[in-house]
């Protein structure tokens, strides 16, 4: 079977496709940078100016920068591709911290308290209203960027008024005391394959480890194996990075991200996590890959003997009378498939009968 992995070439794609070449006989790494699509008449997805080939697998991943590009790739491909780990709409989604959070909302996928406001002056009645620390993020960015705390209405104000300034949309959401600390959950398929709990630096309260933040390796209860899970099919997302907050009232989803990055999980994981995302795609691209074989070969038998069906099949017999009538032997109502709730035309001369279905 073919694959290929359309990314930006990052440390974390690499490994992925590395781990894929030991289960595909072909493994194609494509520029995302390089990739255009085309819409309309001659349209498609061209690749260093040449149409894109066809693989059975297509691991389609990036940065929220290039969401609106992706989302292309992936649309254009659904439905052309046995196997795509991320749905066109996981894209317009998980890279948006907003709508993340309203399609959580919508599952009921516990989450911190979250507000949003149309105006700077709005969100500034709402700051009087809630309990601090507070958190106000971006709906773009990764890797804690666009992330900001602020423990007092005074310095959450002027947040906002640099905000205001800068014309950027923004989310304001409860902070939950964990102690610096959150859980990163790698999702792959139905299962969380590894996971490591990220502590912020000192007087760092973003646990992400491209911010400073260090790892240790940790076991999942039930509760956050369950709410990593329903995060990751929420966002349709067979490959998904879920962090996680171990709060006093049980944890909660902070963040998702659909294009995780491996290395820091992988130095603290005695599970070789992108082994285990090449494996399963390998398995799912050649179950579906196999299930549509067996649908095309039952399609092909069932045509086969619905011609044969359809051939003139003769027998030589005796008619059978009741007063003026002729009675049909069983096996001719079985061909035709004749229904006596249905009209007929018959036409007859003599030594010859015709019947057949009356159509308007």
């Amino acid at each position: 079977m073919r694959a290929a992995i359309i990314s930006l070439g990052s440390q974390s794609s690499l490994m992925v496709a590395e781990a894929m070449k030991k289960y595909f006989e072909v493994v194609d790494e494509i520029q995302l940078k390089k990739i255009e699509v085309r819409l309309g008449k001659d349209g498609g997805i061209f690749y260093d100016g040449k149409e894109m080939e066809m693989y059975d697998c297509v691991y389609v991943k990036g940065s929220f920068r290039y969401a609106h590009l992706l989302h292309s790739i992936a649309a254009l491909l659904e439905g052309k591709i046995p196997y795509m780990p991320l749905s066109s709409r996981s894209f317009s989604i998980a890279h948006n911290k907003l709508l993340t959070h309203l399609i959580l909302e919508q599952h009921k996928v516990p989450m911190p308290r979250t507000y949003v406001s149309s105006t700077v002056a709005a969100a500034k009645e709402l700051l009087k209203r809630v309990s601090y620390p507070i958190v106000m993020k971006f709906p773009e960015g990764t890797q804690g960027k666009g992330v900001m705390f602020a423990d007092s209405i005074s310095s959450a104000s002027s947040l906002l008024d640099a905000l205001g300034a800068l014309n950027q949309p923004f989310i304001i959401q409860e902070y939950v005391e964990t102690g610096g600390s959150d859980i990163r959950a790698l999702v792959v398929g139905e299962k969380v394959v590894a996971a490591m709990k990220r502590t912020a630096q000192k007087e760092e309260k973003r646990a992400n480890i491209h911010a400073g933040g260090t790892g240790e390796s940790v076991q999942l209860g039930r509760k956050a194996i369950n709410l990593a899970l329903d995060t990751a099919k929420v966002l349709e997302a067979d490959v998904c990075g879920v962090d996680i907050l171990e709060g006093p009232l049980g944890p909660v989803v902070i963040e998702a991200n659909i294009s995780p990055g491996l290395q820091g999980l992988s130095k603290v994981s005695t599970i070789n996590v992108s082994d285990e995302i090449a494996k399963f795609f390998y398995r799912k691209t050649e179950n579906i890959v196999n299930t549509s074989k067996d649908k095309a070969a039952t399609e092909v038998m069932n045509n086969i003997a619905a011609t044969e069906s359809k051939a003139t099949q003769e027998i030589i017999t005796n008619l059978m009378f009741r007063g003026e009538r002729i009675l049909l032997p069983d096996w001719i109502t079985k061909i035709t498939h004749f229904d006596e709730r249905k009209d007929y035309v018959v036409k007859a001369v003599k030594g010859k009968l015709e019947i057949e279905e009356f159509k308007i």
